[in-house]
């Protein structure tokens, strides 16, 4: 178990990512995939408000609404649930009122009394930043909410968050969420890690298999021919460079018995200040895959030989 930054969030290191829902996992899928984390002994489930707007004939919060039915139908115990504000159709961006209406939206479609971390989905510079920090500490202060975080913010608006909620008394975040893998790591590394270990936040990266490449199912840039909708993100990373990597989480996974992905998910999870990766599943048959990343401890020189051959080496001791 690891804790989510300062909170008193202990979670198994791995998040499962609830975009799939209402999207390419009907509700029936969900609910399959979601019983085979939580038996896996998985308890951090990660969604937003918006999820899956996108989806012609949807209108935003369905992730929501099918993760809320399976609450109610398992009960399971200890289960954390992460969602955020700021992209819904109908509750777009971070106006003071409109953050209270979209997580009071949100607490109806998942059935529960408390949020245990919120997020800030996007950063919206149209709404002074006071306003939203206040709007984040009255949602604490009220009971809505357990603990608040951001996502997608820069280095810079997070310590400006963290200076107003310090002057002000607002509750502070305990975590962020970057876009951050082993094909997608220069601004974070340089950026945001260091903001992260200064404050204690903890670090719960999105797009931790980039978009399905780092599970080694795409090894062309031609996703021609491919079923999954996610298949055009996950062929732009299979240049020369991108199937070096393959290739070394490859050979590393088989020293372990690993797959691909578990191998992926655990050099991202060694990583300094990273909590849970935050990964998804259409079918419950790819959930063990996932779990095993959230168990699988590699050794200093395979975390070092994975940096070498992403051609990136931390400026970081």
């Amino acid at each position: 178990m690891t804790r989510i930054g300062t909170s008193d969030l202990d979670v198994l290191p791995l998040s499962l990512g609830g975009n799939v829902f209402g999207w390419t996992a009907d509700r029936e899928a969900s609910f399959a995939v979601l019983d085979a984390f939580v038996d896996g002994g998985g308890d951090f489930i990660d969604t937003a408000d918006s999820y899956s707007s996108w989806v012609p004939g949807n209108e935003g919060g369905e992730s929501e609404t099918i993760i809320g039915e399976w609450l109610a139908s398992r009960k399971p115990a200890g289960v954390v649930v992460a969602t955020k504000v700021s992209q819904h159709p109908q509750f777009s961006g971070l106006a003071a009122s409109n953050v209270r209406k979209a997580a009071e939206a949100s607490l109806k479609r998942l059935g529960v009394d408390e949020i245990d971390l919120y997020y800030a989905h996007f950063d919206d510079e149209t709404v002074p930043l006071e306003e939203t920090v206040a709007a984040f500490g009255r949602l604490v202060e009220d009971g809505l909410v357990r603990h608040i975080a951001v996502s997608n913010y820069s280095a810079d608006r997070i310590r400006e968050w963290i200076d107003i909620a310090r002057r002000t008394g607002a509750a502070l975040p305990v975590a962020v969420q970057p876009h951050y893998n082993l094909v997608h790591r220069n601004e974070v590394e340089e950026t945001i890690i260091p903001v992260a270990e200064e404050f204690g936040l903890g670090l719960v990266p999105y797009y931790s298999l980039a978009s399905g490449f780092l599970t080694g199912k795409y090894r062309s840039t031609d996703a021609a021919g491919q079923s999954s909708p996610r298949a055009q993100g996950a062929a732009k990373y299979a240049t020369e460079a991108g199937l070096r990597i393959i290739d070394a989480l490859e050979e590393i996974g088989t020293a372990h018995g690993a797959s691909i992905a578990a191998t992926s998910l655990a050099w991202l999870r060694a990583q300094p200040t990273v909590v849970a990766p935050i990964a998804s599943a259409r079918t419950p048959e790819q959930v063990p895959d996932l779990l095993a990343g959230a168990r699988l401890e590699l050794s200093a020189d395979e975390v070092r030989l994975l940096d070498r051959v992403s051609d990136w080496t931390p400026a970081r001791p």
